[in-house]
């Protein structure tokens, strides 16, 4: 499943617009992640948001897509949900992919929805 692969990516670095092991951007690491399970998906938060649907908090499953509002930009940041609150996100410049939790107050804050891709 595409949450395992990104567990594999544990570490790789940010790249603005990066979508392989060499770097990656939050949406790149999803595309990529996806790509290893047979799934083609755009990159980009916009088009991930059309190819899925919402979903509610306390239905989310791991492989979920979850969206964040950062710097002012509505749903501009996305993750994949691993379970147990947490999820697994390439965060931004001078960082590396990494697991976070909604237990922390940054990121519970500026969650704004997750999200199941259409895959029917």
């Amino acid at each position: 499943m595409a949450a395992a692969q990104a567990l594999t990516l544990v570490g790789k670095p940010y790249r603005y617009g990066g979508n392989n092991p060499q770097g990656f951007d939050c949406s790149g690491l999803v595309q990529y992640s996806y790509s290893l399970v047979g799934v083609d998906l755009p990159h980009g938060t916009s088009q991930l948001r059309r190819l899925s649907r919402p979903i509610s908090q306390n239905q989310m499953q791991r492989g979920d897509i979850l969206f964040f509002n950062q710097e002012g930009g509505k749903s501009s940041h996305v993750a994949l949900y691993l379970g147990d609150d947490r999820f697994i996100h390439s965060p931004s410049t001078g960082k590396n992919v990494y697991i976070a939790s909604f237990a922390d107050t940054y990121w519970h804050r500026h969650f704004t929805e997750a999200r199941r891709l259409n895959l029917e």
